[in-house]
């Protein structure tokens, strides 16, 4: 499992893939840390990780989409396949490289919000930064990420062309974007309460005040599990037929 996990974190950096997915992550990222707060003239950053979220929409897919793609296309699948590795540390291992780039890359963009903490500062000489808030939104934006990984890996476990493997996670992704879009348009309760349950964005409104929402993180761990699991199970099928 770790020689699998160590030549995923260096494929990241030996393909154009990883450099495309950094140059978009802290562009994306610095762009909105700059319009939510700063030209927004506000030290709240709510704001910026909601926005975030959404921008998921298209990051992730640009880590994920060659995990297992990528195999395929190269032919070198068998090779992971008759490795002395269970399936499901093979999975894990590709999974982890994935969150490790993308949770290094969170840590490192909270480089943008040093800006917001110091003109946060008041005539008093007191500042304003809300490190609760912003503490809370961090880890619930690693929880959603990691969710999302797991979708993308999935997958990217079904094709061989990493465009597909792209728009299919951007698709599952948007679903669930539409989700939480449609719960505030439709006054019906059952409805409501069904989109609620679904929407992965919608469990995040309480980590916006500085609350770690347990409920919610279960959540996101347990979407996150059962799509790692869906994965095995694909490839266990495919080790034994």
């Amino acid at each position: 499992m770790g020689s699998i996990y160590k030549r995923e974190l260096k494929s990241f950096f030996r393909t154009p893939g990883g450099y495309i997915y950094f140059a978009v992550f802290f562009a994306v990222s610095g762009f909105l840390a700059g319009f939510c707060t700063l030209e927004s003239q506000t030290c709240s950053t709510s704001t910026y990780f909601i926005f975030l979220l959404y921008a998921f929409v298209i990051l992730i897919p640009l880590l994920t989409m060659k995990s297992f793609a990528e195999e395929k296309r190269m032919h070198t699948e068998q090779l992971l396949l008759t490795a002395p590795v269970s399936t499901s540390g093979m999975v894990l291992a590709k999974y982890l490289s994935a969150l490790t780039m993308f949770a290094g890359s969170m840590a490192l963009s909270l480089v943008y919000l040093i800006p917001v903490y110091l003109f946060s500062k008041d005539n008093y000489g007191h500042y304003n930064f809300n490190f609760a808030t912003t503490a809370g939104c961090f880890i619930a934006v690693l929880l959603v990420g990691a969710c999302f990984i797991a979708i993308g890996v999935f997958i990217s476990s079904l094709t061989e062309n990493q465009f597909v493997a792209a728009l299919g996670t951007i698709g599952i992704l948007l679903v669930l974007l539409i989700c939480s879009v449609l719960n505030s348009l439709i006054d019906i309760y059952a409805v409501r309460v069904v989109l609620s349950w679904i929407s992965i964005y919608s469990r995040f409104g309480n980590f916006t005040y500085g609350i770690f929402d347990f409920a919610s993180a279960l959540y996101y761990v347990s979407v996150a599990a059962v799509f790692l699991f869906l994965t095995v199970r694909i490839y266990d099928k495919r080790r034994w037929a």
